[in-house]
């Protein structure tokens, strides 16, 4: 799960400031660097002063929260970034038996075959495990834990609905496709960008192919993306293209009314804006949304696996889980989290996000990816 909506960016370039503190590159020492992480007396069972925690760019709590591990156990912690989930799960994988770090934050359902195929992951169930929600437990063996999730969905500009000559707003995925819509729609490339790759699956798991073609629709998904490309849908290299140059709702720079990006979107054009309005100035289409759920996991070979376990229980923990949505704009695992008012209140849920089984994405992501290429792009 990668790029968070815009305004979030102010509250990553307060953790951006302290890592420059640090003096690092490439690994943060944030915990380290918190004046909150006074350390706690080693605990008598680690035996490691600092552990890794490998993730992805989107990365991001607030710096007193992620130095309260260190404040509880007395081990510092070290953040490994490696672009985008796909890129950061690939790294894992060529490291092999000699990882990079102790933990690994941020595969997602995407990407979760490959990664538990190619054997990265020890086995390790936390305690709180018994309330995360069974739908987010997608493995069986017990080597990952969900830490959150988060819907792609597309996005709206409530001011070019509903008025005088303006079409209403689309209620389906099959709506895109109407005449009244056309030229609205931006998406991205779903083989450089991770909510494109999600809002393909999306159409896949809502209107199937072959002998499995959704019969309340009776077309298959090549189908509609051949509709979508009749009707002038854009396609943007990634998500800060789409939502920031392309859209016209949020940063208002663009002049294309709809957008893939995500269900909680809407919150960050609150939170984040200055004069903050009363309700979102964007929507969400709720039909067709794709549901991305994000795992930790300890690495294998890891050196330090009771300090690795610890961590994974300390990202399951109420105060993480509490602290996640207003800082990745995604929902916490945990069903006994308290999360913030104004996520509570603008982020949008969709009554039956879709999804499809790891396995059977592992099995035919690329074949999907090149079909769509040439049905779109060429």
């Amino acid at each position: 799960m990668t790029p968070r909506p815009r305004r979030a960016r102010a509250l990553r370039s307060a953790v951006a400031g302290l890592i420059a503190l640090a003096g690092l590159t490439g690994v943060a020492g944030v915990a380290a660097q918190s004046p909150a992480a006074t350390p706690a007396a080693p605990d008598a069972s680690f035996s490691a002063e600092r552990i890794t925690l490998q993730t992805h760019d989107s990365f991001a709590l607030t710096p007193d929260v992620l130095a309260g591990f260190q404040a509880q156990t007395g081990v510092a912690v070290d953040i490994l970034t490696g672009g985008d989930a796909g890129s950061m799960v690939n790294q894992a994988i060529l490291a092999g038996d000699r990882p990079l770090g102790d933990v690994l934050y941020g595969v997602d359902n995407t990407f979760l075959s490959r990664a538990l195929a190619a054997g990265i992951f020890e086995p390790y169930r936390p305690a709180a495990l018994g309330d995360v929600p069974a739908d987010l437990q997608l493995d069986p063996e017990g080597r990952v834990t969900p830490i959150d999730f988060g819907d792609v969905c597309v996005n709206t500009d409530l001011s070019a609905f509903g008025g005088d000559g303006q079409p209403p707003l689309p209620q389906t995925l099959l709506d895109l496709t109407k005449p009244e819509y056309k030229g609205m729609l931006v998406v991205e490339d779903p083989g450089t960008s991770s909510p494109g790759l999600a809002f393909l699956l999306a159409t896949i798991a809502e209107f199937g192919e072959g002998d499995t073609v959704n019969p309340a629709y009776g077309i298959s998904w090549q189908e509609f993306w051949t509709a979508l490309r009749a009707n002038d849908v854009f396609v943007a290299s990634d998500w800060s293209d789409a939502y920031y140059a392309r859209f016209s709702g949020g940063a208002n720079e663009g002049d294309h009314p709809m957008v893939v990006s995500y269900a909680s979107s809407p919150v960050a054009e609150v939170v984040f804006a200055d004069p903050r309005p009363a309700t979102p100035p964007t929507g969400v289409l709720l039909d067709g949304c794709f549901r991305q759920i994000e795992f930790a996991a300890v690495l294998a070979g890891t050196q330090h696996p009771a300090e690795a376990q610890a961590f994974v229980d300390f990202l399951l923990s109420p105060a993480v889980q509490a602290d996640i949505p207003l800082n990745m704009f995604v929902s916490p695992a945990l069903s006994t989290a308290q999360v913030p008012a104004d996520y509570a209140a603008f982020n949008s849920v969709p009554s039956a996000p879709l999804s499809l089984d790891p396995a059977l994405i592992d099995a035919n992501r690329e074949a999907w990816i090149e079909a769509w290429t040439q049905l779109v792009l060429r």
